[in-house]
């Protein structure tokens, strides 16, 4: 049986509100990710995280997975390229509040947000903060780069600045997922050199202390900042399976919780 939302009738989404469901929502965008990967990118790993995520629990928790969200807000940079959909923050915001608020208001208490788009980290959260001001719903916004860092950073070939956008990360879960990546135009022409003390220079090489756009301290030429040269579909395949092992994890405490505080 699908755990896709879109698939049911009313009467099955009434049975699964019944039964307490879990609901993902995949959250990507449509922009550029470089010569070598499609535009989908984000969009596609967001629907395939939740997918393989709720694929893994169906047997132990009732989980429904949302259509993966894909008009995001990205920086006006990024429009260099062709590819790029632009939907301005507050835009976003207001979308996924009625999307979410809509769920709520069926009767879906337990939302989990699963958030593919490095621009999306502080939209999402004012997002998390309305539907709790407007509904008592406490969701969560997850990040799979976050769930798969430790991971990652044992099998990563790239060094600092090598995984940021369109790099060896989403490089290596592309070719694992098999999607459309022509790693001929791959380079590394555009790792991210800029490092200090306040800003990590890379995702996956710490928290920086400061929030400033890796699209303000450097500027690409190709639209990428990283180095998917040396990205591979095993690579790939190791942080899909700490991405999902680590959701598992935080989503079986936080039904759990959720149940414990009705």
């Amino acid at each position: 049986m699908s755990v896709q939302f879109a698939d049911k009738t009313w009467q099955e989404l009434e049975e699964a509100i019944r039964q307490g469901a879990l609901v993902l929502l995949p959250v990507g965008t449509i922009e550029e990710h470089g010569p070598h990967l499609p535009v989908s990118t984000d969009w596609v790993i967001a629907r395939r995280v939740a997918e393989a995520v709720a694929e893994a629990l169906r047997d132990e928790i009732p989980v429904l997975v949302m259509p993966a969200y894909w008009a995001g807000y990205s920086a006006r940079e990024m429009a260099r390229w062709p590819g790029t959909i632009r939907v301005q923050p507050e835009t976003v915001i207001a979308v996924l509040f009625d999307i979410c608020s809509s769920l709520i208001d069926m009767g879906f208490r337990k939302l989990v947000v699963i958030d593919c788009h490095g621009h999306h980290s502080g939209i999402l959260n004012v997002v998390a903060r309305k539907v709790a001001d407007a509904h008592g719903v406490y969701m969560p916004v997850t990040s799979p780069a976050r769930m798969s860092a430790e991971a990652f950073q044992r099998v990563r070939r790239s060094a600092q600045g090598g995984a940021i956008h369109a790099g060896e990360w989403e490089t290596s879960l592309m070719l694992h997922f098999g999607e459309p990546v022509d790693m001929s135009k791959a380079t590394a022409e555009d790792i991210m050199r800029y490092h200090s003390e306040f800003v990590a220079g890379d995702n996956f090489c710490g928290q920086s202390l400061v929030f400033w756009s890796t699209w303000g301290l450097q500027r690409s030429k190709t639209g990428v900042y990283g180095d998917p040269t040396v990205a591979s579909a095993q690579t790939g395949k190791v942080i899909m399976e700490a991405i999902v092992e680590r959701y598992c994890r935080f989503l079986r405490e936080f039904c759990a919780q959720a149940d414990e505080s009705k």
